[in-house]
């Protein structure tokens, strides 16, 4: 029987652009010429429930609640309710505007007598500040998403207490080591909510008529839909099969031992799904190939429900396929013209992942460096580590530029390896594409002025990295690799190149005491001072069970106070630290400050006046970063450095120089870059030189120069001496700050 695989995020990830898991898996089963169709339900719910005949339903069933004596419901929602014609009337046009198809409606948006407000309305007069500066459309957007969330603010009060635009039931899949809650919350009747999703999932069910549905879960958010859907198939369509992968799965099940899942699911997969999911293909293509005895049947990382218990399989032969081999992710089936752009919030980085459609790839599988303490390092997905091809990545980039129409690109890497990223902007430069990317890295020293110029030619507009803890001492209990020091210096690389910078920042890190989370919040004060950091977050660290603090926690003064492993969800720990400091109270005061640095204010106000406890005084000099920033790089420059030119050619004009009557031939070289023209004057013999070797360490051609080679050629000439003095003159200078590059 040939297998038709029907594959679904289900609510809710991003309004803005689809979660990549199922278009990654898409591409592979392409690979394979097995047939596929994907869904992403949390977009066609929300545009669903967003519609006028969203609304005009919504306030019907909301309007029961309204009816019933003795329900308390908040002023804000009773005047959402009393102006629900104005919503009505207005959600289309808007979901319009944010998909893009509606532009002029934002001068209308910006007058502020178009939409109806309720609270979230309310932090307008402190944010005007903010946004005073900005375009109309991205004002407008902002606006547009405030209205939408009061919306949400009414669902969630008045029809679905589990509602959340990029969550739905997240407390039910967050830390849950039982399967109870979740198992109780999906016996009731459907929600209204659910009822949506339902609806759809029905409707594709019946038109795909799947053998096979695939339900990819990324965060605890998805899982309660997930389960939902799993059970209405199962109810409705017990012949299909069902199986769970994703993210969530691949943390927080690996200990699964609750039989009740597999009323709703046949299989639950971990790590890298291509193989899992071609051997569950395989075994329902042909259930007597091996025997008919189940126990005979090739599994890949799979669990499954065996003689009335759960039992874990990888007896599988076939190993993992290489990233060359996985295919290009396939966005076919999926609504790229209907995802909504929202600003949410004023943080940079935020509003790039929410805001604008991008085409998510990977560099590489698995981080490069694998050893930070906090982080999962024990598990595949951080573990194997495999880099692309800078080549197959730029044909993955054409191709999906060409299916999808979108010349946006976000890399979804753990860390992206700086070298793969230097061959990747050579690539996009020599192929003259133009697009514009974003990804997320560590603040390696190898991130020098002249590499992130490259990047930024490329079409690199961001990055993001961890910073941590802003505090030497415990970057190196992190084993992060880096200093405070470090991070300055590369930050400030990718700032002046005009790259954006976000910074990842963490407290409550074991051992980390007062003293060291107020150094890290002085560290961080001082780095937005000086302009090298843009956008940046604080989180608090959680313990997980697969990062080394979790494996051993006696290494790093943690006590777990539970040993107990779940039969459902085991990720997340519960432990006290050696300090016993409460770092919750610290949360408020740490993103206040962090708002208002990211608006480049408050920089003068002492610390204590963050916090309304007693906090120790800094003891990080006043002018650390400033310190660190103003020393020199070295001249040294490596042999095998590859020299890149990234102008055009110039016009040459040769002329007589004279002095103290004595006359040369002199030559001045005339460039254009984008902005501006500029001239260099050399003697006549290195001006020749000179326009010979922008030819060949031009990054159009094919060949990389190295400095040494450079070097060589330059001294291979006979009527030229002295490379070094050369290399090091004015002329070779201005160049240099014009896209004469060495890497």
């Amino acid at each position: 029987m040939k297998t038709k695989i029907f594959i679904i995020t289900p609510p809710f990830t991003q309004l803005n652009t689809p979660y990549p898991a199922t278009a990654y898996i898409k591409g592979f089963l392409n690979t394979k010429n097995i047939e596929s169709v994907q869904a992403d339900l949390g977009i066609d719910v929300i545009l669903e429930l967003f519609s006028k005949k969203g609304l005009q339903d919504l306030f019907q069933v909301s309007g029961l609640k309204f009816q019933v004596v003795g329900n308390e419901i908040s002023d804000n929602s009773k005047r959402i309710f009393a102006l629900q014609d104005e919503y009505i009337k207005t959600i289309d046009p808007v979901i319009q505007f944010l998909q893009g198809k509606n532009p002029t409606l934002a001068l209308q948006i910006c007058q502020e007598d178009f939409l109806p407000e309720a609270s979230r309305f309310a932090q307008l007069e402190e944010l005007d500040w903010a946004f005073g500066t900005m375009g109309t459309q991205d004002k407008a957007k902002h606006l547009a998403t405030l209205y939408l969330e009061d919306i949400s603010d009414f669902i969630v009060e008045c029809v679905d207490e589990n509602f959340g635009f990029s969550r739905y039931a997240e407390r039910l899949g967050r830390s849950a080591n039982s399967f109870d809650e979740l198992y109780e919350a999906l016996q009731p009747e459907p929600t209204y909510i659910d009822s949506i999703l339902i609806s759809i999932l029905k409707e594709k069910i019946e038109a795909v008529k799947p053998t096979l549905f695939l339900i990819s879960v990324p965060f605890p958010g998805n899982l309660y839909s997930a389960f939902r859907s799993a059970q209405w198939v199962k109810q409705n369509h017990p012949e299909i099969k069902i199986s769970m992968g994703g993210g969530f799965p691949n943390t927080e099940l690996r200990s699964l031992s609750d039989k009740r899942v597999f009323e709703f699911f046949d299989f639950i997969t971990l790590d890298d799904g291509e193989v899992p999911i071609e051997e569950l293909i395989s075994n329902l293509e042909n259930p007597d190939s091996v025997t008919s005895s189940e126990v005979e049947k090739r599994f890949k990382r799979t669990f499954l429900l065996e003689n009335g218990e759960v039992v874990y399989k990888n007896n599988s032969l076939k190993h993992d396929y290489k990233q060359l081999q996985v295919g290009t992710p396939d966005y076919s089936d999926l609504p790229l013209d209907k995802y909504i752009s929202v600003i949410e919030i004023v943080n940079p980085m935020h509003r790039m992942w929410s805001d604008g459609r991008w085409n998510k790839l990977t560099m590489a599988h698995g981080c490069y460096w694998g050893k930070c303490t906090f982080c999962d390092i024990s598990l595949d997905y951080i573990k194997v580590y495999e880099p692309v091809a800078a080549s197959l990545l730029c044909d993955r980039m054409e191709e999906l530029i060409e299916q999808t129409g979108q010349n946006g690109f976000h890399f979804v890497d753990e860390a992206a390896p700086p070298a793969l990223m230097r061959a990747l902007a050579l690539e996009i430069l020599k192929r003259k594409l133009a697009v514009t990317w974003w990804t997320n890295i560590r603040f390696e020293k190898s991130f020098s002025k002249d590499l992130c110029l490259l990047l930024k030619a490329s079409g690199c507009i961001a990055v993001s990295g961890g910073l941590e803890v802003a505090s030497d001492r415990l970057l190196k209990l992190i084993d992060k690799g880096v200093t405070v020091e470090q991070v300055a210096k590369v930050t400030r690389n990718f700032t002046e190149a005009g790259i954006m910078v976000h910074a990842y920042l963490m407290y409550g890190y074991p051992t980390q005491t007062i003293q060291e989370t107020i150094d890290s919040l002085e560290m961080v004060r001082q780095l937005f001072e000086a302009g090298v950091l843009q956008s940046g977050f604080w989180h608090q660290f959680a313990l997980t069970a697969h990062s080394p603090v979790g494996l051993y926690p006696e290494q790093f003064g943690v006590i777990k106070k539970t040993e107990v492993i779940g039969t459902f969800a085991n990720n997340d720990i519960e432990y006290t630290d050696s300090t016993g400091i409460n770092h919750d109270k610290f949360s408020f005061g740490l993103k206040k400050s962090l708002f208002n640095f990211m608006h480049g204010i408050c920089f003068d106000y002492e610390l204590q006046d963050w916090f309304d406890f007693k906090i120790p005084k800094t003891k990080i000099h006043p002018d650390f970063i400033f310190n660190a920033l103003e020393e020199q790089n070295d001249f040294n420059t490596k042999p095998n450095a590859k020299v890149v030119w990234l102008g055009g050619k110039p016009s040459a004009e040769i002329f007589t120089k004279s002095k103290k009557g004595r006359s040369w031939e002199m030559m001045s070289l005339t460039f254009h870059d984008k902005k501006e023209s500029f001239s260099i004057q050399t003697n006549q013999e290195e001006g020749n030189w000179l326009i010979e070797i922008l030819n060949k360490i031009s990054v159009s051609n094919p060949k990389n120069y190295t400095f040494q080679e450079v070097k060589n050629d330059f001294e291979n000439q006979a009527s030229l001496e002295d490379f070094e003095l050369f290399w090091y003159s004015k002329p070779i200078n201005t160049l240099r700050e014009f896209g004469l590059l060495v890497l």
